[in-house]
């Protein structure tokens, strides 16, 4: 018997996990509908709600945008309306962070996130996967000797929080798998592990002779 129960719980839970994420998602998404007329709307056209009817809009609001400010008209517009917002105290620099921030996260040309790294932390001999974010600026590269790189160490299981460190880049191991594997091994607490992969067990070797 309890293994028939430990068996179902190891099928339903990640379908109810996933079912409950998907509809969480949709649901925040569906809040764009309230843009729109109400006479527009799916509940007064069709006579009920459309679940996913708001996610569509978000998508095509997203795509339009994008296609929209491709051309020299629409970044002149956008310039426009970034000068309007760097203006407005507060909202100029909330929007300042955001937008630096976004920049460099989906920016096709930089690193952020790009790569796994693997680092000692909290402590020397202690090990965990990181993400490279690029490199320090401002005053702090100016007091730092040598070749550093910037990382993300997440926290698990939940990778939304973490610690931002920075570290000679001797000291981190850059690993052969995607920001999507290493993402599951950390929230999964390393259960669930990527291939194995020789030339990341040689480098940490190589660290670790070091060391």
């Amino acid at each position: 018997m309890r293994k028939y129960f430990v068996t179902g719980l190891l099928i339903l839970v990640p379908l109810a996990i996933t079912l409950w994420v998907l509809n969480l998602i949709i649901t925040t998404l569906d809040q764009s509908l309230l843009l729109l007329p109400e006479r527009w709307r799916p509940v007064v056209l069709f006579g009920y709600n459309l679940p996913g009817a708001g996610a569509v809009l978000t998508v095509l609001i997203i795509f339009v945008t994008g296609l929209l400010t491709r051309n020299f008209i629409g970044k002149k517009l956008v310039y426009v309306w970034e000068m309007l917002l760097t203006r407005i105290p507060i909202v100029s620099s909330i929007y300042s962070s955001v937008k630096q921030v976004s920049d460099t996260l989906f920016s096709s040309s930089g690193n952020a996130f790009r790569k796994a790294m693997l680092v000692q932390y909290p402590r020397q001999g202690s090990w965990t996967i990181a993400f490279l974010t690029g490199a320090p600026g401002g005053d702090v590269k100016n007091h730092l000797v040598g070749d550093y790189i910037s990382v993300y160490v997440p926290t698990t299981p939940n990778p939304t929080s973490g610690f931002f460190l920075m570290m000679p880049r001797s000291e981190a191991i850059e690993l052969d798998m995607t920001v999507d594997e290493a993402l599951k091994y950390i929230v999964s607490m390393g259960v669930v592990a990527p291939e194995y992969v020789a030339s990341a067990a040689r480098n940490l070797k190589a660290v670790e002779s070091e060391v």
